[in-house]
């Protein structure tokens, strides 16, 4: 039997997305990159300094859109509680930061924890748990129908360029007034707010990549005025962009 915690870290190559089961509850954090979840119809970004939540059993969606290193805490079912969801993101305080290092000095292994990495593992899932009651806003919006899904594909494939609703209905079979009943109804969101939602998550995916400046990434997902961008990123993440890419090594 194996511990009954350990954490590993590990570096991706992008990839399509795959379904991930594990039979652990799973701590996920992005160390640097960004990685894409879905699950139980909610999809969420992970940047560098936040964390995923999962837990055993629940299947979830993982795509990885640029190169991304993880470092990963994985619990057994009978060492710490369950998460209250099946899948949650949040950004980790500096405890929580703290925890997450000081675990990975504990790989898998056969052996059992020692006394104190006991206690600093269940401190972290504790922490975990009372962050992850404070959901990340850095949430991608979900269709159900094939016409909204094909939607939300073909804006985000154009999100540097001028989109027109108009065309976008026409090319998912749909006139523009039914396609945009489904938007607030599937999506919860006007979709002109889930094109702005859409532009700020790829910059922060930009953001996570490399040093790209600010204004670069402004204009590849679309916006030529930096200012205009700059008030859509902190409507959605409460922090100018140069702020946000901060937090990733802080």
């Amino acid at each position: 039997m194996t511990r009954e915690a350990f954490a590993f870290t590990r570096s991706f190559a992008p990839t399509g997305p795959n379904e991930l089961v594990v039979d652990r509850h799973y701590l996920l954090c992005a160390s640097s990159g960004a990685l894409r979840l879905e699950a139980e119809g909610r999809r969420w970004l992970l940047p560098p300094a936040r964390a995923a939540l999962l837990r055993a059993g629940r299947p979830v969606t993982v795509a990885i859109p640029q190169p991304v290193t993880t470092a990963s805490v994985l619990f057994h079912i009978d060492f710490v509680p369950p998460p209250p969801q099946g899948l949650t993101v949040f950004d980790l305080d500096p405890l929580a930061r703290a925890l997450v290092a000081e675990c990975g000095q504990w790989q898998e292994a056969e052996e059992p924890l020692p006394p104190y990495a006991r206690a600093i593992f269940a401190a972290l899932a504790a922490v975990a748990c009372r962050l992850a009651e404070r959901p990340s806003t850095v949430v991608m919006p979900v269709g159900r129908s094939a016409e909204v899904r094909a939607a939300l594909r073909l804006t985000e494939e154009r999100l540097g360029d001028e989109i027109r609703f108009e065309d976008l209905a026409a090319a998912v079979g749909l006139v523009p007034r039914s396609l945009a009943r489904r938007f607030e109804v599937e999506v919860g969101m006007t979709w002109r707010a889930t094109l702005r939602r859409m532009r700020v998550l790829r910059a922060v995916e930009r953001l996570a990549a490399d040093d790209t400046p600010i204004t670069a990434i402004a204009y590849e997902v679309g916006y030529s005025s930096l200012s205009a961008f700059n008030a859509a990123f902190r409507e959605l993440t409460a922090a100018t962009p140069s702020d946000y890419r901060a937090t990733f090594t802080s």
